[in-house]
């Protein structure tokens, strides 16, 4: 430093005040005092907690070490809070059943139900196979904070859930029918079911939303337009046919691997949380006691759903998944865990587009300003790619999000009509064409 700066600097600090004294070291606490504070600092746990690697690294940097605390000490109380189940009514407002006659069986339907306003657009959603309706149970939590008018149906297929299949005599059924069109018609009549107990005079603007095998099953319905106009759009959550189809291959070893039943609810849920099958705490503890059921001859939770069975069915319900999902009415959503799961035919989809100028609005356009024309593909994509297989349950705020966007822009009411040109001509706002 030259004699210049040095004089500088000089000049400078002695402008500044004195230097404040230090303060007085901190009082010495009792170390059950301290343990006692930290825990009571931890807020509540949100819906949204997720144990996925990218968010529990990034809080690292803000840890501070102190030779008091035992930081490496395994956490008091947290192993129950973890692994503890959450009851539905924390979720849903309404538990409903109906009934089901056909000539030679009886079905219970089961469903959770918020329902929505007297404005508000139904969220139907339809989980993937053996789950249950409470897969969705963290994403409603956070969907009605965005859409506070909507309501949600969350039901439980057949053979999921609190939904069962016996005979006419009363005895159990011996297979049960889980073939596409099957469970198309099952979400269609639930739905007018919920109209007629809740006395409806016509169904609401409806949002399906299906995960897995629930989105084969709610393309399906809007394929066969079995809601007719009230089906305003419809999204699906992590499959697509092409990855669907090569994915069935090992479903046999998937299902080898995994155990066979669990000595409580508990380790049931710490089971999916560990193997990351869910890597959100909260949706777990809400949704895997539903996927278990209790031993009658045994202290021991068994699958409620024998996956196994259903494999009959695989196939049906995933060939032509990709051309039913373009070719259907109504707005499209896709929410991918991965950009590789994409097949050939919705990538085709995805990279063409459609002018959404009419011939009317363009010439009112040029006449003002400019030719503006709005290219957008053939349905929306969107991609998680720090999420699993079970996205709404990973990431419930984020895909509640999607969907609250994706329903405005889809939202009848929300539409505003461009002036007609005749409208226009007539108060002088646009010169008529010239007469040839």
């Amino acid at each position: 430093m030259s004699d210049l700066q040095r004089a500088f600097a000089r000049a400078h600090l002695s402008r500044l005040p004195p230097e404040p004294p230090p303060p007085p070291p901190p009082p010495i606490l009792d170390e059950r005092d301290e343990d006692q504070d930290e825990v009571s600092a931890i807020p509540p746990e949100s819906p949204n907690d997720s144990s996925s690697s990218a968010s529990s690294t990034s809080s690292t940097g803000t840890i501070v070490p102190s030779p008091s605390r035992k930081l490496f000490e395994r956490p008091r109380g947290s192993a129950k809070s973890r692994s503890s189940p959450l009851p539905w009514d924390d979720f849903f407002s309404q538990s409903l059943s109906f009934e089901q006659r056909t000539p030679s069986e009886v079905i219970s339907h089961h469903a959770y139900l918020t329902p929505p306003t007297s404005t508000g657009p139904l969220i139907v959603t339809h989980h993937g196979a053996g789950s249950s309706g409470l897969s969705f149970a963290a994403f409603t939590n956070e969907l009605l904070k965005l859409l506070p008018g909507a309501g949600v149906l969350s039901l439980d297929a057949r053979g999921h859930g609190q939904t069962t299949t016996t005979t006419t005599s009363g005895g159990s059924a011996p297979t049960q029918d889980l073939s596409l069109s099957t469970l198309a018609e099952d979400l269609a009549f639930v739905v007018n079911a919920v109209k007629t107990q809740l006395k409806w005079s016509a169904l609401p603007d409806i949002v399906l939303i299906g995960h897995s095998l629930g989105g084969a099953v709610v393309t399906e319905v809007a394929h066969e337009r079995l809601l007719g106009n009230a089906l305003l759009a419809y999204g699906v959550l992590d499959v697509v046919e092409g990855s669907a189809m090569d994915a069935l291959s090992s479903m046999d070893t998937y299902l080898s691997t995994r155990p066979k039943s669990f000595p409580s609810l508990a380790s049931g849920i710490e089971w999916h949380l560990k193997s990351r099958t869910i890597r959100n705490t909260t949706s777990a503890r809400v949704s895997v006691p539903s996927l278990l059921v209790e031993s009658k001859s045994k202290d021991l939770w068994t699958w409620r759903t024998d996956l196994g069975a259903t494999k009959p069915f695989w196939e049906d319900w995933f060939v032509g998944l990709s051309k039913k999902f373009l070719e259907s009415r109504g707005g499209k959503l896709l929410l991918l865990a991965g950009t590789d799961r994409l097949d050939k035919e919705l990538m085709i989809g995805q990279m063409q587009g459609w002018y959404t100028l009419n011939t009317a609005q363009a010439h009112y356009v040029v006449s003002i300003l400019t030719l503006t024309l709005v290219l957008t593909g053939k349905y929306q994509l969107q991609v998680f790619p720090d999420s699993g297989h079970f996205i709404q349950e990973d990431q419930p705020a984020k895909t509640a999000h999607v969907v609250a966007d994706f329903y405005r822009r889809n939202d009848r009411s929300a539409l505003v009509l461009p002036p007609k040109v005749d409208d226009l001509i007539k108060q002088g706002k646009l010169k008529p064409p010239a007469q040839k």
